[in-house]
């Protein structure tokens, strides 16, 4: 649609009197009114005619209503001092570093000095990253493991963790050295954490003796608690874990553990990172058994970690047989279905037949929803009972297996003061079935005798039902 300005003119004023010369002198005191063309057959004929000359003279005016806004040329906006951003330079804070270093030697104490005060005109805040690179590895590193190199410009020191000598007392002043640095600043300790998760990845670009003096520092620096025993899970990584390095270092700092702080501390230590029942995931896949674990740590001294190892994957693949065994009862399996698959699973797992039993036990009494009312529980868990009888009986096979079912019971019963009464039920049904035997019955009640007082009165049923039982 195309748009007019028009001039309010007097009604009585002729467009004639308006000379040409006039019209552009006092074009830009044309008001902003804007009129559709439609609309023009409104107006007198006068200003109608005048408005299509300002039409003809000033088509820009008419054509569009939009203003074009301001625009700067030649302007430089300034940056205020404060939102200006230093160049990220961890090349240049390198170079400070190594010139500290290097003035300080060998001497230990003069590097804790030079770490500290330098701390006030380098930015550790921004270049912690670099710092530590350049105190482990000597440089800054680059994915791979390797020094960054800068031409002919030294980019290396010699005063680090991998140029340092390898027997304890030597880490153990170099520990010291980053104590101090991290107590002098403490924001330096959530970037050590960090640090050490992308170092421990880059273990296959070290020597084999840089991997022995990091797995060492790194055993000091979790005793003292500068890094986590959570940081290792970085080492299930598929190419540590590929070429054996990943046990290696584990092997390394774990022995060094033991041999600083002996084995309850590293026993707590594993079970704090989680890393107890997660030993074998660090063994290559061809060796990832349970005979190569123990002769892995057996020769490092390490004997006990199997041990818990063992203990703990016992107690996970506990958990995890007892929820296959409630779905498996609850779907209806056949019972000599089921013992087969109990029997494979406990020798694969090295499950004991009194871990079994018992396990079986609290998964068939978890089965059913028990009447409230106290009379009608007995028959209920009577009938209950009766229909597993078959597997009750298949893991009873010894007398350890025997006592343990027979003290799961009386602990159940204990626990459930509804079925206190129907303890000596139970025991009878158990022992009719060839169950339990009289033996382990008056073995069992005799041991329990000199046990705590609130367990008395099961006990008296339980004689009751062995009186039952002789009779």
């Amino acid at each position: 649609m195309m748009y007019f300005l028009v001039q309010n003119i007097p009604s009585g004023t002729k467009n004639s009197n308006l000379t040409q010369q006039k019209k552009r002198e006092n074009h830009h005191t044309l008001t902003n009114s804007i009129l559709p063309f439609v609309h023009l057959h409104q107006l007198p004929f006068h200003e109608a005619q005048f408005v299509l000359q300002v039409n003809r003279f000033f088509p820009s005016y008419c054509m569009s209503q939009k203003t074009e806004k301001p625009v700067l040329s030649g302007q430089r906006i300034k940056t205020r001092k404060r939102d200006e951003k230093e160049k990220y330079d961890p090349t240049g804070f390198r170079d400070s570093i190594l010139v500290g270093l290097d003035k300080a030697g060998t001497d230990l104490e003069a590097v804790s000095k030079f770490l500290d005060t330098a701390g006030s005109k380098l930015d550790y805040r921004r270049y912690g990253e670099a710092l530590f690179d350049i105190l482990i590895a000597g440089g800054l590193l680059i994915p791979g493991g390797s020094i960054a190199q800068d031409g002919d410009k030294t980019s290396r020191t010699q005063c680090c963790i991998f140029d340092a000598p390898c027997d304890m007392a030597s880490l153990h002043n170099y520990e010291q050295v980053f104590t101090k640095l991290m107590r002098r600043y403490k924001y330096l300790e959530k970037m050590f954490e960090d640090e050490m998760k992308k170092v421990l990845v880059f273990l296959k670009g070290f020597t084999e003796i840089e991997r022995i003096k990091l797995a060492r520092m790194t055993a000091l620096w979790m005793l003292n608690g500068a890094v986590p025993p959570t940081v290792l899970h970085v080492l299930n990584n598929e190419h540590l874990v590929k070429d054996g390095l990943a046990i290696d270092f584990l092997l390394e700092l774990f022995s060094t553990w033991k041999q600083e702080k002996g084995l309850y501390s590293l026993t707590s230590g594993l079970k704090r990172g989680g890393l107890e029942g997660r030993l074998l995931d660090f063994f290559p896949t061809n060796k990832r058994t349970e005979e190569h674990l123990k002769s892995s740590f057996e020769e490092k001294g390490l004997a006990e970690l199997v041990k818990l190892h063992l203990a703990q994957a016992s107690q996970e693949a506990k958990r995890d047989l007892q929820k296959d065994l409630e779905e498996k009862l609850a779907d209806g399996l056949p019972i000599k279905e089921l013992i087969t698959e109990i029997r494979d699973y406990a020798v694969k797992h090295c499950i004991s037949e009194q871990d079994i039993i018992t396990l079986i036990w609290v998964t068939v009494m978890s089965l059913a929803e028990w009447n409230k009312k106290e009379e009608l529980v007995a028959e209920q868990a009577l009938k209950h009972l009766q229909k597993f009888v078959p597997l009750f009986n298949a893991f009873t096979d010894t007398t350890k297996s025997e006592m343990a079912l027979l003290l799961k019971i009386q602990e159940y019963c204990y626990d459930n003061m509804n079925f206190m009464k129907i303890f000596q039920k139970i025991i009878l049904l158990f022992y009719k079935k060839e169950v339990l035997s009289e033996e382990v019955i008056l073995k069992t009640l005799k041991k329990n005798l000199n046990q705590r007082k609130r367990r008395t009165k099961t006990i008296s049923q339980g004689r009751l039902a062995l009186l039952e039982i002789t009779q």
